[in-house]
């Protein structure tokens, strides 16, 4: 029998690598950022086109690459970093493992350009599915510059699975998020499409969190330092009035590599415990310093993941030095009591001697001697004192010919102030109507059918009503506004920025009107009717972060998206208590609706329980 086992060939190879290290182009943007940062840059630019799409290039001005290194760094398991197996437990580098570079040149155009600082002259190679095209001698400045270009273009399968350019760009934003926080004394650049999204100069910690996530962030931010024999940490907090209803500002770097944690993560929640509202998430960027010996991050190709020796220590340490700090900048509740002014010791008393308080008595008071009462009242005259001893003499004079004139009018002349009466928003012929309908722990509304029973989930019913109602406005554009007494000013991020541009038109279709806009800062003067205008600045939070994590291919447009994503933020809640009226007025427009049955997010809005069924419960 033949022999069935074989080695698979080294482009073969690359490109399974590919599948673990690149599943996007935020891959290959952290992976050129972390080699940029391994040669000592100090200024990196990051240069996307068409989300990474159709180009990703960073230039840096590291110690660069001889000819010899230079080709190799395309070959497997070719690396600087490691020697052997031991180096694995003193990691101090970002990459290690020689796979990244040779996984990208499997997958798509390369082009490499690098110079030593001693050098007068360069290295450029082209590389195009593992396959070297040209190597020559270049004219380049000190320091490396790697452009990804086509990106699976030889796999036309992965490239079908990747996202729009919006979704994409967001993951790209968000690798170079992780990066700068991480060394913010490197100096970065980012572009996209040729517009300039991040400048961001070499600067204090707080100054980076800052000039990432807006000059608004600074007042959101308590300052957490804590340094134990296991732990060193150093970072911010956010104050829990700003916490936010997505995790998009949680940040936790372990010897400046980010890393995702749920158990440490759980950690900071506890310190946050009865501080947070209901499904709400604190912001924090917090860097762990930890000796490299008692950590193993080598356990995903990705390197987010990470292992600790101990973590429940690191656990109690996190917990409590972010507890300590949210106490000591009055953040966390304590238990204190106010002391009145009135209590303290003016300062004409403060160094007087108490002195004792005289009693006085009338030794020859005697209750049951016969005296008359004038000796009895003289006596007790003696002991008042001050201008209270004859308040009786304030009523003298006062007759009753006012009462007596007042009670001569007529009651009915009389009007008396009432409250004024809040007429509901349904006419009184839908009150006085019989009672149909009744609400079910807050949560579900039941109605009675010919047939049985009708149960209807208030919140998802709410939401096809809003977004058959949002999607006609956006389409017949005849939406109304209610005007602003004072605008609002939203602080967003850069890239948040621009979704909100590319939405404008539609947002303003539903209502919303907008009248300047800057490179952090978007002024609401006018929201669509019904809107409470506490609710804005969290219905464009919300619409910006599903935009960004579930934005629609072909089959849907941005209006669809729009719609579904205000009728979420604007539906009713479970737990709000409905009168009759508002009861039978959501069961008549639920099934108004073009499709009642199930919500924007195709989740059903009620059920029917028939009588045959019922009376099977009895049985």
């Amino acid at each position: 029998m033949a022999d069935i086992i074989h080695l698979l060939p080294e482009h073969v190879a690359n490109q399974i690598a590919a599948g673990e290290v690149v599943q996007r182009p935020s891959s290959v943007v952290k992976e050129l950022l972390e080699n940029a940062i391994d040669a000592d840059a100090t200024e990196i630019k990051l240069i996307v086109k068409d989300a990474g799409k159709t180009l990703v290039q960073v230039i840096d001005n590291g110690k660069g690459m001889s000819v010899t290194d230079a080709r190799l760094s395309f070959e497997r398991h070719a690396t600087s970093k490691i020697k052997a197996a031991e180096d694995l437990f003193q990691l101090n580098t970002k990459g290690f493992r020689g796979e990244a570079l040779a996984s990208i040149a499997a997958i798509a155009h390369v082009e490499l350009k690098t110079k030593q600082l001693h050098q007068d002259l360069g290295t450029a190679i082209e590389i195009e599915g593992s396959e070297v095209k040209s190597q020559d001698v270049s004219v380049t400045p000190t320091g490396t510059s790697v452009a990804v270009k086509n990106l699976f273009f030889n796999i036309p399968a992965r490239r079908n699975f990747l996202k729009s350019d919006t979704v994409e760009l967001r993951h790209v934003t968000d690798e170079f998020h992780r990066v700068a926080l991480a060394h913010p004394n490197i100096a970065f650049n980012f572009y996209h499409n040729g517009s300039e999204l991040f400048n961001l100069p070499k600067e204090n910690y707080r100054q980076r969190v800052v000039h990432i996530f807006g000059p608004k962030t600074n007042e959101k931010l308590v300052p957490v330092e804590e340094q134990t024999e296991v732990l060193k940490i150093s970072g911010f907090v956010g104050k829990p009035e700003f916490s936010k209803k997505t995790k998009s500002e949680q940040f936790f770097f372990v010897n400046q590599r980010f890393v995702k944690s749920p158990y440490l993560n759980h950690a900071v929640n506890a310190a946050y415990e009865g501080l947070l509202k209901d499904r709400y998430h604190p912001s924090y960027f917090l860097n762990l310093t930890v000796d490299p010996k008692t950590i193993d991050i080598n356990i995903h190709p990705t390197k987010t993941e990470i292992k600790f020796d101990d973590e429940h220590t690191l656990y109690a340490i996190i917990r409590s030095s972010i507890k300590h700090s949210l106490g000591q900048f009055n953040i966390a509740p304590v238990l204190d009591f106010e002391q009145q002014s009135q209590f303290n010791t003016p300062y004409g008393y403060r160094h007087r001697q108490a002195s004792t308080p005289k009693i006085e008595v009338d030794r020859n008071f005697n209750p049951f001697k016969d005296e008359n009462s004038h000796t009895l009242g003289q006596r007790q005259s003696s002991f008042r004192q001050g201008p209270t001893a004859k308040w009786e003499s304030l009523y003298v004079g006062l007759e009753s010919k006012e009462g007596d004139n007042l009670s001569q009018h007529n009651s009915d002349e009389f009007t008396f102030e009432t409250q004024s009466k809040t007429h509901s928003i349904f006419s009184d012929d839908a009150v006085e109507t019989s009672k149909t309908t009744f609400q079910l722990q807050q949560k579900y509304i039941v109605s009675t059918l010919k047939s049985g029973m009708l149960i209807i989930d208030q919140n998802r019913a709410h939401q096809r009503i809003l977004y058959e109602n949002f999607l006609k406005h956006m389409t017949l554009k005849e939406a109304t506004t209610q005007q602003l007494l004072f605008p609002l000013h939203l602080n967003v991020t850069p890239s948040e920025m621009k979704i909100i541009r590319d939405l404008k038109s539609d947002l303003e279709d539903t209502g919303f009107v907008f009248t300047d806009f800057s490179k952090i800062e978007v002024t609401v003067t006018g929201v669509p009717i019904g809107v409470p205008e506490s609710e804005v600045s969290i219905i464009i939070e919300q619409l910006i972060s599903d935009v960004e994590n579930d934005v629609p291919e072909a089959n849907f447009s941005a209006t669809d998206l729009l719609a579904k994503s205000m009728a979420k933020s604007l539906a009713i809640k479970n737990g709000q208590p409905l009168n009759n009226a508002e009861q039978e007025h959501m069961v008549n427009s639920l099934f108004a609706c073009k499709d009642p049955s199930v919500s924007p997010t195709n989740r059903p809005t009620f059920i029917t329980m028939a009588i045959d069924d019922l009376e099977k419960r009895f049985m």
